[in-house]
């Protein structure tokens, strides 16, 4: 069980250190066009990149996938930025439209969880069984990236709701940020495709 809560805080400072940027852009992406109301909607996408992130982790712990790492870290911010162009081209922002957000969550989650899966494999494996290790990741992970969406959720109600700041500019304000450092990152860590 100690386990457990070691891996829950790994899980944790996995989405909430500040090392943890790329993740925040992601989740900054994907959550822009919710406001406080579609909360549940969040959850749900939340918990798709949580179940993704989770899938490829435990893969690559198994030692049954593995990726190049230096490709992994380029396509880790090419996530970002298909996300917050993605949000640039919807016409409205209902739930319903918004349908293709939980594939993208789920498939972004998959690339993302390969990211970290290099740095956890050997203290993963090392003992008997990973199970308690991953749930506590996993519970530690899906902690921080709800504790990141309510404060995205509380500004967009402070500035949409309260303030009367249109959706659409509050949208494509996160959208830009996002798209803007995440191709930056991008364009930093594409492979050098000789080595």
């Amino acid at each position: 069980m100690q386990d457990l809560g070691f891996y829950f805080e790994m899980g944790w400072q996995h989405i909430i250190a500040w090392e943890a940027k790329d993740h925040w852009l992601f989740i900054l992406a994907l959550a822009a066009i919710y406001l406080i109301g579609n909360w549940k909607q969040v959850l749900i996408l939340v918990t798709a990149f949580t179940i993704g992130h989770s899938l490829t982790l435990a893969l690559s712990v198994l030692d049954i996938v593995r990726v190049n790492s230096d490709w992994v870290e380029f396509l880790i911010p090419c996530t970002i930025v298909a996300t917050a162009l993605f949000n640039f081209f919807q016409k409205d922002f209902q739930p319903r439209s918004l349908r293709l957000n939980y594939f993208l969550a789920l498939f972004f989650g998959l690339i993302h969880g390969l990211g970290f899966a290099n740095a956890i494999r050997f203290m993963m494996i090392k003992d008997d069984g990973i199970g308690w290790k991953l749930l506590g990741f996993n519970i530690g992970l899906e902690a921080g990236q709800i504790v990141v969406v309510t404060g995205i959720l509380l500004v967009s109600f402070l500035l949409v709701n309260k303030l009367g700041l249109k959706r659409k500019w509050w949208v494509w304000s996160l959208s830009l940020v996002a798209l803007v450092i995440a191709f930056k990152m991008a364009w930093d860590r594409f492979p050098a495709l000789l080595s």
